[in-house]
């Protein structure tokens, strides 16, 4: 299947889209202030080694001094003391494991790693790192029979004299050895670069940057099904040349400087895709509709017929409603980048052949993500459950936060209720302090109520307490928000 990247770069954020069949599919944002260090390669200067706390400053060239554990340089070795690893003035070459936090300085680690699309590579520099030629597979390929085989693939690419470690990613057990050679070239350069860096830089130098958004998509998105890349900002274009040219050359010719007159995204209309992807509600062409709710633990989604009434009969409605949705949900987690546990609740089918048809749908749309997924049967109750690989902050976290009226409740309390509630208030508060006179201070909605529907019950409580009670309407108070001012 052909595809397009258009990356669109700005001083304050990076933005990428994944369009497929003239429609976005994925969507990724960096934005510049909340990029970390995390990844990033340092030659490093020891300021100060601390026997009691078995820890150690080291100084990287940011404000603060950074901080790295015993643990963080030998692993294989628990009665190791710090002290006789260390010592204060020393020169050694680590990589950031935590970004900075509040009035604390970034963690490091001498374990180096690299990590490319499929593979990472542990370079011959960590105390602990073998200096032979290591193959490692990730704990989430548990198939002893995989692992053997992916160990065997490996080593007949790597060269009898490599030095060093690999980790197989999961994403491996998909690659080709052509992408893998491509992994492997990426990584074997990326570290002879910090070499040469590390012989003409004094410490504390940067060595090493964690690749920015739109390198991570060449080296890991952009493929032998991309067409173009589009890029619109001539700085970057250059760079992004620069990055191809040596790492993964056979992408430079896919590579173009967007200057057209429109907006890149406004090419695949990307802005409105992304309003609506913050949506909860997902109308799809036959008259249905999705409604997706993410919550802390899992994401729901409910298939719904909506207008739909256009197949012959009941079961055949359900049935044309399920497969429209099963290809509209993997194409909304893509774009959400919606993580962890998935429940999708389709529209009840008696008929097992309909089931399966739509399960197969939902699966054979899902081989298309980059994400790594896992899809059951239909349970007892006909609902659907299913794993995405959490890879990074979904869209909504990324360019959203909780509401201020409702705090993420997705709903606030009606004007009736919170009346309601400052009555019952004002009864307490009258019953502790005794106070001359009340006024409550309240959003306009709450207070027009208190003047027309709820005036009678109003009355009846100063009649009851005895004290005069008095409304101030302030327009800044959110719905349920409100004070009770005694004098």
């Amino acid at each position: 299947m052909n595809e397009e990247i258009l990356i669109n770069i700005t001083p304050q954020e990076t933005r990428v889209a994944l369009i497929q069949q003239g429609a976005v599919q994925e969507l990724q944002i960096e934005r510049t202030r909340q990029r970390g260090i995390v990844g990033n390669i340092y030659l490093a200067k020891v300021v100060r080694v601390l026997p009691g706390m078995q820890s150690a400053f080291i100084e990287i060239g940011l404000e603060r001094t950074a901080f790295m554990h015993v643990a963080d340089i030998t692993q294989n070795n628990p009665q190791a003391q710090i002290e006789k690893l260390l010592f204060e003035g020393q020169t050694l070459l680590v990589q950031v494991l935590k970004d900075p936090l509040g009035t604390k300085g970034a963690r490091l680690t001498t374990q180096l790693s690299i990590a490319g699309r499929n593979l990472v590579y542990l370079p011959p520099a960590g105390t602990d790192v073998a200096t032979e030629k290591y193959i490692g597979v990730s704990q989430r390929i548990d198939q002893p029979e995989e692992r053997e085989a992916i160990k065997a693939r490996l080593a007949g690419l790597m060269a009898e004299d490599e030095k060093g470690g690999i980790i197989v990613r999961t994403s491996a057990q998909d690659a080709t050895d052509t992408e893998l050679q491509h992994d492997m070239h990426y990584l074997r350069t990326t570290w002879e670069s910090i070499r040469v860096a590390m012989k003409h830089k004094a410490a504390p130098s940067l060595l090493y940057q964690d690749l920015s958004l739109a390198e991570r998509v060449l080296r890991d998105v952009a493929g032998e099904e991309t067409t173009q890349i589009r890029v619109d900002s001539a700085e970057n274009f250059e760079k992004l040349k620069g990055f191809a040219n040596l790492y993964m050359p056979n992408l430079l010719g896919k590579l173009t400087l967007h200057r057209g007159e429109r907006a890149l995204f406004d090419l695949f209309d990307v802005d409105a895709e992304i309003n609506k992807a913050l949506g909860r509600r997902v109308d799809l062409k036959s008259g249905g509709y999705l409604m997706i709710d993410q919550t802390e633990s899992m994401t729901t989604i409910d298939v719904n017929t909506g207008s739909y009434v256009g197949a012959r009969n009941l079961d055949d409605t359900v049935f044309k409603t399920n497969l429209e949705a099963a290809q509209a949900i993997a194409r909304q987690l893509r774009l959400r980048n919606l993580g962890g546990i998935i429940i999708i609740d389709f529209i009840d089918m008696i008929s097992k052949d309909h089931q399966e048809a739509v399960l197969n749908e939902l699966k054979r749309n899902l081989e298309r993500d980059h994400a790594r997924t896992s899809v059951s049967d239909f349970s007892a109750l006909g609902l659907v459950e299913m794993t995405r690989k959490r890879t990074r902050e979904s869209l909504a976290h990324i360019t959203c936060e909780p509401c201020p009226t409702c705090t993420g409740k997705g709903e606030i309390k009606t004007a009736q209720t919170i009346c309601y509630e400052i009555l019952r208030e004002i009864v307490r508060e009258h019953r502790q302090f005794n106070p001359r006179e009340f006024r409550i201070v309240a959003a306009p909605d709450v207070i027009d109520l208190f003047l027309e529907e709820e005036n009678q019950f109003l009355a009846q409580l100063g009649d009851f307490i005895g004290k005069p009670i008095t409304l101030q309407a302030e327009g800044s108070f959110r719905q349920e928000q409100y004070d009770i001012v005694l004098s």
